[in-house]
């Protein structure tokens, strides 16, 4: 089956022993085990498995060309699972301009429990080869970036990993899987905030983990044993609302990707703008290697306008269209001033702002990006 296609009707015969078109949505915590007593495999508590987990994350398995996914309550307790697949003393590479719930989560939880992080810049492949240690075991990868969109070649980084005896993760939010398939690049795991793109509406929290078809290495086993063991399991309505909202993405997606391409050449002439940030642009640094691994640019734009703090504050209030808000991947717009929303320790630019482009018409858009920078 094509993207579209699978995006529809993979996982829904999965644990679904009725002819619903539209399985249902599962509320049980428990499940009666047969005469012969509990087995393997069995349903039985909705911590280790529900029948709407377990058609999701089919679903985004088959989605990204894996062979196993661990749906979680959220991004971040995905990566928590990842990293807690290491041992303390591992070391593991990260970028320098790492999503800053990620970061929080390293410099809070992780570091304390005993691994070792480096933050380098992640697009230069010479940074990461001499930043490579004895007890690296993992490279976490985020491309685009979040929020500058620098772009990492994930193929060239995961052979380096490899090596090196080490791991590949790669955050794929922001492309979702119908711009960017890092399975097929060489990469070990996949990670998802469902939240965004996959949830489309700004009304669900998750976040998934999925292994690709040879996991020789048990890798997958171990991020499962630690979905269970830890419990930060979504809900089975949250796994029947991603799921139902997943019909749709490949074609919210191509909306998002438009859009934003019509946008991003908008900012670039824009005279207030000083520097646009978006891997749909030729003049952006990663714009080759984007072209070569993504079959889309995705709807996020990042851009520095000319002034402060204040000038960045004010176009943001500016508009009456596009919301001012953090997160992404909604269908509607929103944008922020991106300092203010990553706290006293962020890095980002004070004149910057980033936007999630939605699926509005693209002339309401220009007209209240107009509006707002004037």
């Amino acid at each position: 089956m094509r993207f579209e296609t699978k995006a529809i009707h993979s996982g829904t015969d999965v644990a679904n022993p009725n002819p619903d078109v539209v399985p249902p949505i599962h509320r049980s915590t428990v499940f009666e085990h047969s005469k012969e007593g509990h087995h393997e495999g069995d349903l039985n508590y909705t911590r280790v498995a529900n029948p709407n987990r377990l058609r999701l994350e089919h679903l985004i398995a088959d989605l990204e060309d894996g062979q196993s996914c661990a749906a979680f309550s959220s991004g971040v307790a995905a990566a928590t699972a990842v990293f807690k697949t290491l041992r303390p003393g591992d070391h593991v590479l990260m970028p320098d301009d790492v999503y800053s719930g990620n970061g929080r989560l390293v410099n809070e939880v992780m570091i304390p429990w005993g691994l070792e992080f480096d933050f380098i810049p992640m697009a230069d492949l010479d940074e990461v080869e001499q930043a490579i240690q004895e007890n690296t075991k993992l490279i976490w990868i985020e491309t685009p970036s979040n929020p500058l969109l620098n772009i990492t070649d994930i193929k060239a980084v995961s052979d380096l990993a490899h090596e090196h005896g080490a791991i590949t993760c790669v955050d794929n939010t922001w492309p979702s899987p119908v711009n960017q398939k890092p399975l097929n690049l060489n990469a070990d795991l996949v990670l998802h905030s469902t939240t965004k793109y996959f949830g489309g509406h700004s009304d669900i929290l998750g976040g998934a983990v999925v292994g690709p078809n040879s996991d020789e290495s048990g890798l997958m086993e171990q991020v499962r044993n630690l979905q269970i063991t830890m419990g930060a399991v979504p809900s089975p309505q949250d796994c029947w609302l991603v799921s139902r909202s997943t019909r749709t993405l490949p074609y919210r997606m191509r909306g998002h990707n438009e859009n934003a391409g019509r946008l991003a050449e908008f900012f670039k002439d824009h005279p207030r703008i000083d520097q646009v940030f978006y891997p749909g642009l030729e003049s952006h640094n990663g714009h080759e290697i984007a072209k070569k691994q993504m079959d889309g640019y995705g709807g996020m734009i990042s851009f520095l306008i000319d002034g402060g703090r204040n000038e960045a504050l004010n176009i943001v209030a500016g508009s009456q269209i596009i919301s001012r808000a953090t997160s992404l991947g909604g269908v509607e717009s929103t944008w922020e001033h991106r300092r203010s929303s990553e706290g006293p320790d962020s890095t980002t630019p004070q004149n910057l702002i980033r936007i999630s482009v939605g699926l509005e018409h693209p002339e309401d858009l220009l007209e209240d990006m107009e509006r707002a920078l004037n």
